[in-house]
């Protein structure tokens, strides 16, 4: 197949023109928000902290593959033919999958970043130095992409014969299987257990256990209150990441809804990365003295 179809969310054009600014606004938002973070962390000194240092790393993710899946969602809005290449779909699929991956595991780092914090202060700023804070979020990406490469490869290895419609609005793994006439058991396999999100979940999980625990043994509510508010944000966006890839991406095939697709994919390509510039402010506003400025790396 040279090309493929993407049907998107509907035909009707009033809705089409409905969306198309919304999903214009929302991307502007993002992409506007997420480089003033990235810009306003690198030129403050008083930002030079792992906790801004991660976040805004994370700012940039969610910049870049929001920008894989919006513009030709936005697009196709706007077309009657709405088409991809084969080779097109191939990289969006490469990349949203890579860049997802290592969001998973970024998120896991800035877990493991606020449990040093929290419950372990005197050894917080010697662990997380600028070496550590660098190494971590380059093994977030080598970790993404060497997944993402797996599970591409793979893809490329099974044979679409069935049709050339995608019933989504991007290129995703589950609506590409629709269209495999080859066996994918494999496939299937790896998309579960190479996704990596049940080994990062776990890590998150345990973290903020642990810190909720160190928050309850606390005597000043003060102190309770400004160590739980430094973890608000974060642990929004990790339930809603999280949760969204797991309803997708780990529920039975028998129920599988294509259009219950549709609707949890757009919280984690297009939502969540409008969220990020909100909850950096929130870090800000609430942030935790273990955060203070003059904890530099």
């Amino acid at each position: 197949m040279e090309n493929f179809i993407l049907l998107g969310f509907t035909d009707r054009l009033v809705l089409k023109n409905i969306l198309f600014v919304i999903f214009l606004l929302i991307y502007i938002i993002t992409v506007v928000g997420n480089t003033i973070i990235i810009w306003v962390v690198k030129i403050n000194p008083h930002l030079q902290t792992p906790m801004y240092f991660f976040l805004s790393n994370l700012s940039f993710l969610d910049l870049c593959y929001s920008s894989v899946v919006t513009p030709k969602m936005l697009v196709n809005f706007l077309s009657h033919q709405k088409i991809i290449s084969y080779t097109g779909c191939i990289l969006q699929l490469y990349f949203y999958a890579g860049l997802a991956t290592a969001e998973c595991y970024l998120l896991a780092v800035m877990a493991y970043d606020r449990y040093l914090a929290i419950c372990n202060p005197f050894m917080y700023t010697y662990i997380m130095s600028r070496r550590i804070c660098i190494s971590l979020v380059v093994l977030s990406y080598l970790a993404g992409f060497l997944n993402s490469t797996i599970q591409t490869g793979f893809s490329l290895r099974v044979t679409c014969c069935k049709t050339n419609v995608i019933d989504h609005f991007f290129c995703d793994g589950p609506p590409l299987s629709y269209l495999y006439c080859s066996d994918i058991s494999l496939n299937e396999l790896l998309l579960f257990v190479g996704f990596n999100e049940i080994t990062t979940t776990t890590l998150v999980f345990v973290c903020y256990c642990c810190i909720l625990f160190t928050i309850l043994r606390m005597d000043s509510v003060e102190d309770k209150y400004k160590a739980f508010s430094t973890c608000t944000s974060h642990l929004m966006v990790v339930t809603l990441f999280y949760g969204t890839l797991l309803f997708m991406y780990l529920c039975p095939t028998t129920s599988y809804s294509m259009n219950t697709d549709k609707v949890v994919s757009v919280f984690y390509t297009v939502i969540i990365p409008m969220l990020n510039p909100n909850n950096i402010q929130l870090e800000k506003q609430r942030g935790y003295k273990l955060y203070k400025e003059n904890i530099k790396y």
